[in-house]
C-alpha cells in the first residue's frame, strides 16, 4: 500500500502556477506538470463529490496541496486535522494547487460552512464533539489550511507576500467549497479553528454570507488560571506569542514590552487580550452572525447552550438530544484526547489548585491587562465590552 510521506516533494521549476490562469484574458503557456501517482489521481478525481478526499495541507511556496483519504469515522474521531492526523498508513499524495482549485469548482451542492472561534483552552473541542452527537454536522477540527490562510492573510499587501489579494480570495473560496461537502444527512460543516486563526474570523465571514460563527472565551482571571495550570502551555503561548504581540501592538500607540521580558502570567494575559480583540472585531462587525459564549456559563447550562448553538447554526431542534446532552459521556472525557477522563468537576479542581499555586503569575497577568487598559482607551472599551457580555 502506498502511503503519504510527511516530507514535501521537490517539484520541478516548471510547476503549474496558482491562479494566473483564472483570468480568461490572460494567455499563459503551461509546461505540463509531472504525472500524478495513482493515489493522488484517485483522490483528485473524488475531490468534487466526497469529503473522503481531504485537502490536509496547502503549500503556497510549492503551489501544491496534500490530499489524503479520510472517511466519516476519521473525521469524527480526529481531535485535530493538522499533521497529527498523519500516520504511516495514511493514503495520500501531493497535487498541484491549480488542479485542486479546478476540482473545487465542480463541487455540486455545498452545505453551509460555520465556524467555532475561541481564545484557546475554552471548550471549543468539547462543543465540537457535542455537535457531532446531533448527527447532522460534519466537524472539521483545526484544519491546517486555515492556519496557512491566516498566515497568508497577514502578509497581504506586503512586498514579501506570496499571494496577491486575488489569489488569496481564490484559495479561500476553494477551501470553503471543499469544506462545504458532506455525507448523507450532513446539514452543515462546522470548522473548529485553531485559537490564533480567530484573527481571520471577520474575513471568513465577509467571504461567506451563509456562514455563522460561535466565539468561545473566558474572563481574564479564569483564562489565566486555566492556561497556567497546563503543562504544555508555556510552549504553546511562546509559539503563538510573536504573532499575537504584533497584532496587539498594531492596535495601540503605546509601545508594548518585548516578548522576552514578559513573565508567563503576563504572556498569558497578552494572549488573552490579543484574542479578545479578535473576538471583539468579529462580534462588532457581524453581531447577528457571531454568537459569543463564555465557557464557564456554558458548563452551568449545557442543554440551553447547545440549543442556542444549534439554532445559531440552523440545525433542527432535537428535544431528545437536548434532554440527554447534559449527561453526555463527552462531558466526562478530555475532548482533545478522549482516552483521558476530564469532567467539569475535575476542571474546577484544577482551577482551584492553579489559583493557589500560580497566584503570583495570575496577579502579574491581571496587572498587565489593567496597565494596558489604563493607557489605551480603545483596549479598555474592548475589555469592558467582554466583561459586559459575561455579565
Amino acid at each position: 500500500m502506498r502511503t503519504v510521506q510527511r516530507a514535501q516533494p521537490r517539484w520541478p521549476a516548471a510547476r503549474f502556477r496558482l491562479t494566473l490562469q483564472f483570468k480568461a484574458s490572460r494567455r499563459i503557456t503551461h509546461v505540463p506538470a509531472p504525472a500524478l501517482d495513482p493515489i493522488a489521481a484517485e483522490l483528485l478525481a473524488r475531490l468534487p463529490g466526497s469529503p473522503d478526499a481531504y485537502p490536509q495541507k496547502l503549500d503556497f511556496a510549492r503551489e501544491v496541496a496534500l490530499l489524503i483519504k479520510l472517511d466519516a469515522n476519521s473525521y469524527r474521531s480526529a481531535s485535530f486535522l493538522d499533521d497529527r492526523i498523519l500516520a504511516p498508513t495514511t493514503r495520500g499524495g501531493w497535487v498541484p494547487l491549480r488542479a485542486v482549485e479546478e476540482a473545487s469548482r465542480k463541487v455540486g451542492t455545498t452545505r453551509p460552512v460555520h465556524f467555532i472561534f475561541h481564545t484557546g483552552h475554552v471548550g471549543s473541542t468539547l462543543v465540537s464533539r457535542l455537535l457531532d452527537d446531533m448527527g447532522a454536522v460534519l466537524s472539521l477540527r483545526e484544519p491546517l489550511p486555515l492556519r496557512t490562510l491566516a498566515d497568508a492573510h497577514d502578509a497581504l499587501g506586503r512586498s514579501d507576500s506570496l499571494l496577491s489579494a486575488e489569489q488569496f480570495d481564490l484559495a479561500l473560496n476553494m477551501l470553503l467549497r471543499l469544506w462545504g461537502r458532506g455525507y448523507e444527512g450532513t446539514r452543515c460543516a462546522v470548522v473548529k479553528a485553531t485559537s490564533s486563526a480567530g484573527r481571520l474570523a471577520s474575513r471568513l465571514l465577509a467571504g461567506s454570507e451563509r456562514s455563522h460563527a460561535l466565539y468561545l472565551n473566558l474572563g481574564a482571571e479564569p483564562y489565566l488560571a486555566t492556561l497556567l495550570a497546563g503543562q504544555n502551555s508555556p510552549a504553546d503561548l511562546r509559539g503563538h506569542g510573536p504573532e499575537r504581540l504584533r497584532r496587539l501592538q498594531a492596535r495601540t500607540a503605546s509601545p508594548l514590552p518585548p516578548l522576552h521580558s514578559l513573565s508567563l502570567g503576563e504572556l498569558t494575559a497578552m494572549s488573552w487580550l490579543a484574542e479578545t480583540c479578535a473576538q471583539h472585531d468579529a462580534t462588532s462587525r457581524f453581531p447577528d452572525r457571531v454568537l459569543a459564549l463564555d465557557f464557564d456559563r456554558f458548563l452551568t447550562a449545557v442543554a440551553e447552550s447547545m440549543d442556542r448553538i444549534g439554532a445559531h447554526f440552523g440545525l433542527p431542534r432535537d428535544a431528545r438530544y437536548l434532554a440527554s446532552v447534559a449527561s453526555s459521556p463527552v462531558l466526562g472525557r478530555y475532548s482533545k484526547a478522549p482516552e483521558y477522563a476530564y469532567s467539569p468537576q475535575l476542571r474546577a479542581d484544577v482551577l482551584r489548585d492553579s489559583r493557589r499555586d500560580n497566584a503570583d503569575e495570575i496577579r502579574r497577568g491581571m496587572d498587565w491587562i489593567a496597565q494596558r487598559t489604563r493607557t489605551d482607551g480603545a483596549l479598555a472599551t474592548i475589555v469592558h465590552a467582554a466583561e459586559a457580555r459575561r455579565g
